[in-house]
């Protein structure tokens, strides 16, 4: 058998890699009795899932068909960022000068080399989420293909496997838009990107979401011309457009050619390249690629499960159909991660599976609706968002008062160069009650783990204030937007009641 796509170049990385995530030799076990959980799906939700369960003394079946790690490891989060990093080192090459560093003429990519050291790193990642570690653990693997025989017993090859509650987590996969002539060329989504060994001296990617800006703009750093293609005005429609915007004119610089608003995109063979066609702001435009990445539209994985036959309702499009338990229309399966969530990240897969096993081994009542999930598009500035933005709690009619701060008053953006970004806080109006923030920054993934912790616990952004926070640092703006909040309760009265305080005490 053909390695999967996530292990092509087959060099010694991948193929340590396959012998982690998916070993050729791997021999079912023989199941004894009855599971506590069966778990389909061997990504961030079913391995959290099977190992916490594991770890509270329930007998536990893992099921993975493809690659264990799922698409996280393989072809997420884990390549992407790798190649994300080089692409960030040459940008600080290009810029060296700006801080007096003068780089010799003639410095080059190598993307081989580039490509290489992601797969390395991928490998050295994969043996936390291998088969032998989850075996380790306890957990029974079954390396095959799952269907539900009836609602107690899932069937992998040859084996039959009891289950007291199942778990669906079989997550989604890349899927193309309706684009005329797509069926005719060779493109890439996410599944085959990262087996690239040669960089593209065109690149043509449709979509501007997280995933087609984040690549646009490492592979403009890495060499290639970058065409990016979107349907709506600008990029990341779903983010606060201010801090859109800092990210696209960092692409631009970047030299990523933007063809936004576009319309009528058809494509078509032309010769060893794929001809691009449209129209972006009523400007027609034509030209061609050598590599097509379409970075738009995800399938949840729901074929083959035999859903139908044991009552578990599901969309095609949607995926499994789940109540604020993370409980199917079948009473003893359950789902999590990106079967059954518009939140398709890695974390909120991760904490769906601790919802799921409270709710399933102890009978829990807990809602996955009470996560309070952040996420980052990590672009360069990132940009990170929790909560409500603006227009959000506008279409929501919720009343909100916005605190911002620039990074053009933080002294440690100052001294980096960096300072594009900003942080802006939403508090409930009336209140410091944090409904949302918005956070453009070179770290900002990591800034906006603090907005959340406030969030989850219930943390007031006047507290906020109070906590000292280190000088100089990106992270010092948090504070800043926090005092500004405390400033607003000196009203005028207050202002004049301390005044006469002062003139009492004098």
């Amino acid at each position: 058998m053909s390695p999967s796509p996530a292990l092509l170049p087959y060099d010694e990385h991948n193929r340590r890699l396959e012998a982690a995530v998916h070993p050729t030799d791997w021999v079912n076990p023989t199941p004894e009795g009855r599971y506590h959980l069966v778990v389909i799906g061997a990504g961030v939700a079913g391995l959290v899932t099977a190992a916490g369960a594991a770890g509270l003394g329930a007998k536990v079946a893992l099921v993975e068909r493809d690659l264990m790690g799922g698409d996280c490891l393989n072809v997420g989060c884990v390549p992407s960022k790798g190649l994300l990093a080089a692409g960030r080192a040459a940008a600080a090459v290009n810029r060296a000068e700006t801080f007096g560093l003068h780089v010799p003429d003639g410095t080059t990519v190598d993307f081989a080399a580039v490509m290489q050291r992601m797969r390395k790193l991928r490998a050295d990642i994969s043996p936390a989420d291998s088969a032998q570690r989850f075996r380790d653990l306890g957990v029974d693997v079954f390396l095959g293909d799952a269907r539900f025989e009836d609602s107690s017993h899932v069937s992998v090859g040859d084996r039959r496997l009891a289950f007291k509650r199942a778990v669906i987590a079989t997550g989604a996969r890349a899927s193309a838009p309706p684009i005329p002539g797509l069926e005719q060329v060779d493109y890439l989504t996410n599944e085959t990107l990262f087996s690239l060994t040669q960089l593209p001296k065109r690149l043509g990617i449709v979509g501007a979401g997280p995933i087609g800006c984040e690549m646009a703009q490492a592979f403009a750093r890495l060499g290639s011309k970058v065409s990016l293609i979107e349907a709506t005005h600008g990029i990341m429609p779903r983010e606060d457009q201010d801090a859109a915007n800092i990210v696209k004119e960092s692409m631009l610089r970047d030299g990523v050619k933007l063809y936004c608003c576009g319309k009528g995109l058809q494509v078509s063979p032309a010769g060893n390249a794929i001809r691009m066609t449209g129209s972006s702001h009523d400007h027609p435009y034509d030209f061609e690629v050598d590599q097509l990445l379409i970075a738009v539209g995800r399938t949840p994985n729901v074929e083959g499960l035999n859903l139908e036959g044991v009552g578990v309702e599901y969309d095609a499009r949607k995926g499994v159909t789940v109540n604020d338990r993370l409980q199917t229309t079948h009473p003893k399966i359950f789902a999590a991660g990106d079967i059954c969530s518009k939140y398709q990240f890695t974390h909120a897969a991760d904490f769906m599976a601790r919802t799921v096993i409270q709710n399933t081994l102890f009978m829990g009542r807990k809602k996955v609706s009470n996560l309070v999930i952040p996420w980052c598009t990590y672009t360069d500035p990132e940009l990170a968002h929790i909560g409500l933005n603006e227009n959000d709690a506008h279409d929501a009619g919720v009343a909100l008062n916005t605190y911002r701060q620039d990074f053009a008053g933080v002294d440690r953006a100052i001294l980096e160069g960096t300072t594009e970004g900003f942080v802006k806080i939403h508090v409930a109006q009336g209140s410091d009650r944090i409904i949302g923030a918005t956070i453009v920054a070179p770290n900002a993934g990591d800034m906006i783990g603090q907005i959340s912790l406030a969030m989850t616990h219930g943390i007031g952004l006047g507290k906020i204030a109070s906590a000292i926070h280190p000088y100089p640092t990106q992270a010092e703006a948090i504070r800043k937007v926090g005092d500004q909040f405390n400033r607003t309760k000196l009203t005028p009265k207050v202002k004049w009641l301390f005044h006469q305080w002062l003139g009492w005490t004098g």
